[in-house]
């Protein structure tokens, strides 16, 4: 009898145990409630289940199954069950109402909010009221209950909620695409987060909400100058730009009306400044021609652009050497020589300019063209030296050299046997690079790689200044540079996304660190960027990339940077 009687003892003792245990779960979980938060300025009650409270549930789930495993279940195996389906409810249901409200709460502002997604996306926008109003009637019910337990075992609130999400997924894809679209458009678009974006496109109408979006766009243009000729209940103009480079002011020739939708208008603003840029050039190099060396100081000062200072000087500099090449070769042996001094003299000039009254943009714009007066006195030095005296000689086809193209009425860039035009993007008032020797080489090994239609990887050591050399030569040839941080969360989606902004805008990417990303998304990025080279080199308008057609701008370029050695 005596195993009999253990044998009873036990169960006695196993079931009295699992008692305890669901009647511990009935006692909790009679009084688990959800957290409640208020969404935005509505009545509407956001509800979340606290992390102390999901571990507590996930110990019961392992709990409950415990008691399934065991051989005493037949008592209570009613009870359990119902604990177990209660709390896989629970859980389930808890999840799943997280996304929904995420999603939902993203979408209602675009959807419910904005008219310019309602006009884009009509059919959307019906199909989210109706998703509006069963999702805030599934909160309304949560915060009626209060209790997970009954909330999440409500008869057909699963079946709701996962309804609910398909719809919503359903909206968020259209969205995206639409997002495309508008990408598409203006390709520049690509390189601003999603939540910008949307902020941007939902503020369409109105082009003074856009303004603070702009420095991620243009990366010196911290805002337009609007003015309101037909009245403030009417669309602005853009009459003038202020730099977030330095302290600086450049007012457009003739107002641009910011017309249409946000992407159209976008696009029209990108031609404003250019344009703008390109008549101050010319301006500033009549102004140049008619101060001669006696007025430059005075010239500096009045000169409405720094970058046009800067590039009308390059060319200047590059006539004042090619014109004494001219003159020894016609009988004046000490032309270079003369040329050397002239150029040092011109520098001394604008270092006294230094140390008279100069308000801050002026002072930002005498200081840059020192910086590169230096490095243009070095090079005539070395000419002088070196006995330099046709324009052929590798030592000046080294150099990047500015030249006013008369017959496109236009800038052209030159260094060894590759030729740009001047990219008239806005670079504001801020300090420029130093040239070095060092520098100069890396210039002509770029360039030839853009000659090329390929890619250049500056290497060397952290901080040499890799990233800030490639960023340099943009500001040198006026192309706007985005610089993107490789990181190994970066998938193969956003390098794609990457790409297609950079060969439909024309701009350049530098990668930082670009050893850091994993060896399936370089693999992919190589096939990407292979695309892009190749529709380059065929000089095609359009090309495929990851399915998409996308317009091509071949002066676009990519850099990477490594070092593997440092992890960053």
């Amino acid at each position: 009898f005596s195993e009999a009687v253990e044998e009873i003892g036990d169960q006695a003792k196993q079931e009295a145990k699992m008692e305890k245990t669901l009647a511990k779960l009935t006692e909790t979980w009679a009084g688990v409630e959800y957290d409640f938060a208020q969404h935005k300025d509505t009545d509407i009650q956001l509800m979340k289940i606290s992390d102390e409270n999901f571990e507590m549930l996930e110990e019961h789930q392992v709990q409950v199954q415990n008691m399934f495993a065991s051989r005493f279940l037949s008592t209570f195996e009613a009870e359990v069950t119902f604990w177990q389906k209660t709390l896989a409810n629970v859980a389930e249901v808890s999840t799943l109402l997280s996304e929904v409200q995420r999603s939902w709460s993203f979408l209602e502002n675009l959807f419910i909010h904005s008219a310019e997604v309602k006009k884009e996306l009509p059919d959307e926008s019906e199909r989210f009221v109706g998703i509006d109003m069963d999702v805030k009637e599934i909160l309304k019910k949560g915060e009626q209950l209060r209790l997970c337990k009954d909330f999440c075992n409500e008869d057909g609130i699963f079946g709701r909620l996962e309804t609910a999400q398909s719809q919503l997924n359903l909206c968020e894809k259209a969205l995206n695409d639409f997002m495309d679209g508008k990408r598409r458009a203006f390709p520049r678009f690509y390189f601003v987060s999603t939540s910008d974006l949307l902020d941007i496109l939902s503020n369409g109408n109105t082009p003074a909400k856009v303004m603070p979006h702009l420095s991620k766009v243009f990366q010196a243009v911290q805002t337009y100058e609007l003015e309101y000729p037909n009245g403030k209940d009417q669309r602005p103009d853009a009459v003038g730009m202020e730099s977030c480079v330095g302290v600086e002011y450049v007012p457009f020739p003739e107002p641009t009306p910011l017309e249409g939708k946000v992407e159209i208008y976008m696009e029209k603003c990108v031609e404003a400044f250019r344009t703008a840029l390109k008549y101050y050039a010319k301006k500033a190099l009549l102004d140049c021609e008619e101060a001669g060396d006696s007025g430059r100081g005075e010239w500096v000062k009045e000169v409405t652009a720094a970058q046009c200072a800067l590039m009308v000087n390059m060319i200047m500099w590059v006539r004042m050497i090619e014109q004494a090449f001219d003159a020894y070769n016609e009988g004046d042996k000490d032309a270079v020589q003369k040329s050397s001094q002239r150029v040092s003299d011109l520098l001394l000039d604008l270092i006294r300019l230094t140390q008279t009254a100069l308000d801050k943009p002026q002072r930002m714009k005498v200081m840059c063209m020192i910086t590169l007066d230096a490095h243009n006195r070095d090079i005539t030095e070395k000419l002088a030296q070196e006995g330099v005296t046709t324009p052929d000689a590798f030592q000046w086809q080294a150099q990047l050299k500015a030249y006013w193209d008369v017959e496109a009425d236009d800038c052209r860039q030159k260094i060894a046997d590759a030729a740009f035009w001047y990219g008239y993007e806005y670079l504001g008032n801020g300090p420029r690079l130093v040239v070095t020797p060092l520098t100069d080489r890396i210039y002509v090994t770029a360039t030839q790689a853009l000659h090329l239609n390929m890619g250049c990887a500056p290497a060397g050591p952290a901080g040499t200044g890799k990233t800030e050399t490639t960023k340099d030569l943009a500001n040198a040839v006026a192309k706007a540079c985005f610089v993107f941080n490789a990181s190994p969360e970066m998938d193969y989606r956003t390098m794609g996304a990457i790409f297609k902004g950079l060969a439909s805008s024309g701009t350049w990417g530098c990668f930082d660190e670009f050893n850091r990303l994993v060896p399936e998304v370089l693999s992919v990025c190589t096939v990407q960027f292979k695309a892009v080279c190749d529709a380059v080199k065929a000089r095609t308008k359009v090309f495929v990339l990851q399915g998409d057609e996308i317009s091509l701008d071949p002066s676009c370029g990519a850099f990477i940077t490594m070092n593997p050695g440092y992890l960053g």
